[in-house]
């Protein structure tokens, strides 16, 4: 695991999360340069993301463990705001619900949320992990994660598209070499509780609509009065699109300037 903090001394703590298969400096570059002009950031890469290609993903519990130890240790056990894109949006999950540090603002960041059968689980894993994965070596998987993109995105493959894959293969050379499927299968099976509900702490939901409707389900599902901010665009596209990521930006800054009363 790698923790690395930038940004203000004194100014509110929000840590980064990233989504299946990147990193922090993936994830968020876009952004992150804007974030920190306002906040002091906590940028997490995970284990088997973290330049340490001998040791892999070992399972979400285990690195919410690490993550909470390293809150523990180093900023009294509590953050004011946490965002997790996408898979990371299941360790803010995770993180809140099982108490052991204190978020006053968890953002869920168009995560899917999706939960299943080690059966299902295994399936899903060799179809999409094996893609994912795959791509670095494999033309085929490589052309069929373009689309992938395409598709999740809601984009055509214009240059920016193209960019952010190929950045996403191309880190794939530092990752361990099963982290991206162990990591989606771990995801996958990990169960998140309904109705999360701690006192202090508020949901946030940046919910792309372009995702479809049964997400909204999933979220009021898993979490008591969540605060959901819809906006028309597709699965984390704020991260690049100039059209989004002010907008979305200006709806985190709202919150974390909040009393975190709803």
């Amino acid at each position: 695991m790698k923790f690395e903090e930038f940004g203000l001394e004194n100014e509110k703590t929000l840590m980064l999360l990233p989504g299946t298969g990147c990193t922090w400096q993936i994830n968020f570059g876009g952004v992150k340069e804007e974030l920190e002009k306002k906040y002091h950031l906590i940028c997490v890469n995970y284990d088997g993301f973290d330049g340490d290609k001998t040791v892999s993903f070992p399972g979400m519990i285990s690195v919410t463990k690490k993550i909470e130890k390293y809150i523990q240790k180093n900023h009294g056990g509590k953050v004011d705001g946490a965002y997790g894109s996408s898979l990371g949006g299941s360790f803010v999950g995770l993180l809140i619900q099982r108490k052991n540090i204190h978020i006053d603002h968890g953002f869920i960041g168009s995560s899917d949320l999706d939960q299943g059968s080690p059966f299902a689980a295994k399936i899903a894993t060799r179809i999409i992990g094996g893609t994912l994965q795959g791509s670095l070596h494999d033309p085929g998987k490589r052309k069929r994660l373009f689309k992938l993109f395409e598709l999740v995105l809601g984009l055509k493959a214009d240059d920016k598209v193209r960019e952010f894959a190929e950045q996403y293969i191309s880190a794939m050379e530092d990752y361990h070499p099963d982290a991206i499927m162990r990591e989606y299968y771990s995801d996958y099976v990990t169960p998140l509780e309904n109705g999360i509900d701690v006192p202090g702490t508020t949901i946030h939901v940046i919910y792309a609509l372009k995702m479809g409707k049964k997400y909204e389900k999933r979220y009021l599902q898993h979490f008591a009065d969540p605060d959901i901010i819809r906006f028309d665009m597709a699965h984390e596209v704020w991260m690049f699109d100039d059209k989004w990521r002010k907008p979305v930006m200006d709806a985190i800054e709202t919150r974390m300037e909040g009393d975190n009363e709803r």
